[in-house]
């Protein structure tokens, strides 16, 4: 539920909304728009039943939620949210652009991505360490000696670090070295995992799961911040589908729609969306003619022998390339690559 202040009402009646709630045990959050301040209640709500809340001065009226979720609801805070990754702003009039390697091969591997990626214009970079993989027998990551690459690279080139976290005893290590900590396609539904990261209050990346709705979706970013944690940042990153061309199929319908039903800020991940290469740079820019407030792009120095994803990672060359083509289109809609 929301109640909705008139538009003259004084502090003190937000005052008194805020005690009346406290009073029946209710949480609540004060969004103050340019318009109007809504006063979002977070609890059992039955408990305001027999207690008209539209009679408390200065209300408007009570509208109830009828989604699921609540603390990422557009209607629970009608500005959107601004997620502050350690000075590097995702949400605002900037586009941020997060780049690297799917996995931390090597020290080299990673500084050679790092160097490339940050001259191009991306100001975060992305590197797995606990690569989670469909086969056994894969690749599965440098894991801890991977992280210290991370943090290493860093410290010497400025840009700031995110990468996935797999284990629940790990959330807590992991967000000691890192500026945000990423939720994979596979763990979205994870729910102790999302407390775990909720928990942490460090930022966090929640890409939508393999073939999950956008409701799914939501609600799963809801665990994180029903645990206290505002700094959710969502990443659709395509959905499995009867194609088989592409990867996955990138669902760029969910930019707008995202946009329409949270308050969150929402990246698009085009390599994972189609697993091909060549498709990368165009899907880039249809993501940010649909509005994403960033990009996350898999990156690598020598694609052909990557030891994960490796077509579907650019080499540096054609990452610049991309930053060049989306900067045009982000000039058209009066926003611009953060630098």
């Amino acid at each position: 539920m929301i109640i909705l202040m008139k538009p003259d009402y004084s502090e003190k009646d937000l005052e008194n909304v805020c005690e009346f709630l406290a009073r029946k045990g209710l949480n609540y959050h004060i969004s103050k728009g340019t318009e109007r301040t809504i006063v979002g209640i977070i609890g059992d709500k039955k408990v305001l039943e027999g207690y008209p809340v539209e009679l408390l001065p200065g209300v408007e009226k009570a509208v109830p939620i009828v989604e699921p979720y609540k603390l990422v609801n557009r209607s629970f805070k009608p500005q959107p949210t601004v997620v502050d990754v350690d000075g590097v702003k995702i949400g605002g009039d900037d586009i941020v652009l997060i780049a690297g390697p799917c996995a931390v091969e090597s020290r080299e591997q990673l500084m050679i991505t790092a160097r490339a990626v940050k001259d191009a214009g991306a100001r975060m970079l992305r590197g797995g360490v606990f690569k989670p993989r469909t086969s056994p027998y894969s690749f599965q990551g440098l894991q801890w000696e991977g992280l210290e690459y991370m943090v290493e690279a860093r410290e010497e080139l400025g840009l700031k670090i995110v990468t996935e976290v797999v284990n629940t005893q790990d959330v807590e290590r992991v967000a000691e070295k890192v500026d945000m900590l990423q939720i994979g396609a596979r763990n979205m539904q994870n729910f102790q995992l999302l407390r775990e990261v909720g928990k942490s209050g460090k930022p966090v990346l929640l890409k939508r799961g393999l073939a999950s709705t956008i409701e799914e979706w939501l609600n799963a970013a809801e665990y994180i911040m029903a645990e206290g944690n505002p700094n959710v940042v969502l990443c659709e990153r395509g959905i499995r589908t009867f194609e088989t061309y592409t990867r996955n199929t990138l669902d760029l319908s969910a930019v707008p729609v995202i946009k329409s039903k949270s308050h969150l800020p929402i990246i698009v991940d085009p390599s994972h969306g189609t697993g091909r290469r060549d498709l990368i740079k165009p899907m880039a820019m249809a993501a940010i003619a649909a509005g994403a407030d960033g990009l996350i792009i898999e990156v690598h120095p020598d694609p052909k022998s990557a030891l994960s994803d490796g077509p579907q990672s650019l080499k540096p060359d054609e990452f610049d390339d991309l930053v060049k083509s989306i900067s045009k289109i982000a000039e058209v809609l009066g926003r611009r690559i953060s630098l």
